[in-house]
């Protein structure tokens, strides 16, 4: 029997285990009760209260300007639905960066505010007396390695990342600085696949894919993506598993037509 089927609550320690036995970790994001509470019923293991919630909730253009008032009213929301998944949460742009007591105090309000269960940062090596600092208050830290994009402005390009030889070693030196932290787990985003496959089997904790192959010890997707609700953005690694966009347009579009032709309400929906 799989742990993922026998367990009631996926925790970190459940997540060791899943890798242990080769069982692969299921990762989505959401953003509001009612479509968390669907993800949650439907078996995923962790919910990811991205910092993408920027780009699918807000229109903005990037990661960036999204608040960490903002991220703890989605991750609020996300935890309020939440029985069985493990909601991680995104630290955004400038509530970590470059000062680890501002770290500590951002992840201390996420966990108080939101009561979430834990909280994702994107970097390495830059990023470990923040993690530590973080983890020295109890609170379990994901990494993310690869393409960062609170770093965006510094790359200046969505480009696969880590393709030179350079990079490449940087980025599995950085993956064993966050294990040695003391992260549970690292998101590896946008990556050659062999160079993610390579950091699975190096490293002890699990490593979770997006664009990264499926040598990694499990997928995440931004929901909007993979249930087609967004319809412009098309990557390679995207996988879409349902075209929403066409059947929330043509619902809307009926029920209009129903209005103005005095179809809706009909006798058996009025009172």
């Amino acid at each position: 029997m799989s742990v993922h089927k026998v367990v009631k609550k996926i925790t970190t320690h459940i997540l060791q285990e899943m890798k242990l036995k080769g069982e692969k970790i299921s990762m989505l994001t959401a953003y509001d009760f009612s479509m968390a509470r669907i993800v949650d019923a439907a078996g995923i293991d962790i919910i990811l209260v991205g910092d993408s919630a920027s780009n699918v909730m807000a229109g903005h253009e990037t990661t960036l300007p999204i608040t960490l008032d903002q991220m703890i009213y989605h991750a609020g929301s996300v935890i309020r639905a939440t029985n069985r998944a493990l909601v991680v949460v995104d630290l955004p742009f400038g509530s970590y960066q470059g000062n680890s007591k501002e770290a500590l105090n951002s992840s201390i309000r996420i966990m108080k505010e939101a009561e979430a269960h834990a909280v994702k940062l994107e970097g390495g090596r830059e990023v470990k007396e923040s993690i530590e600092r973080i983890l020295s208050a109890g609170i379990p830290v994901m990494g993310h390695l690869g393409l960062t994009p609170q770093s965006i402005y510094k790359f200046g390009t969505y480009t696969v990342r880590a393709k030179e030889e350079v990079e490449a070693k940087r980025l599995i030196e950085d993956a064993h600085i966050l294990q040695e932290a003391g992260c549970f787990a690292i998101v590896l985003e946008k990556i050659p696949y062999k160079l993610a496959a390579q950091v699975a089997a190096e490293l002890t904790i699990p490593i979770i894919g997006i664009g990264a192959g499926n040598g990694v010890d499990g997928q995440v997707l931004v929901l909007h993506d993979m249930l087609g609700i967004n319809n412009e953005f098309s990557p390679r690694f995207l996988r879409r598993y349902a075209n929403l966009y066409e059947v929330i347009t043509s619902a809307v579009q009926n029920y209009v037509k129903d209005v103005k032709a005095k179809d809706f309400p009909n006798d058996s929906e009025q009172y």
